[in-house]
């Protein structure tokens, strides 16, 4: 059996960022860590994924992206302006 390419080939600390009980929600934040040019590390939270996959998973970067990282991902999270104006107008459209 093929011995499995380490994820942190060059041994820096690893910390994490993130971490949910869906992996595709994992999944999108780790493309978008990586088109910001951040690597990261997808870890399962209680199994290794690829033998039980329960339990959440986490992503982990290099420490010195931490920041940058966590920076990235609160970004991605916050609502834009029309997704907040939109939800604001459908609300009130309802009670009418």
């Amino acid at each position: 059996m093929a011995a499995l390419p380490s994820a942190n080939q060059d041994h820096r600390e690893l910390v994490e960022v993130f971490e949910s009980q869906q992996e595709s929600e994992a999944l999108v934040i780790q493309g978008l860590l990586e088109s910001n040019g951040i690597d990261s590390l997808l870890t399962g939270l209680d199994n290794p994924q690829e033998i039980l996959p329960v339990g959440g998973v986490a992503l982990r970067v290099a420490a010195d992206r931490a920041e940058e990282a966590r920076a990235i991902i609160a970004a991605y999270r916050q609502p834009t302006e029309g997704e907040s104006a939109d939800d604001s107008s459908e609300d009130s459209s309802s009670n009418a």
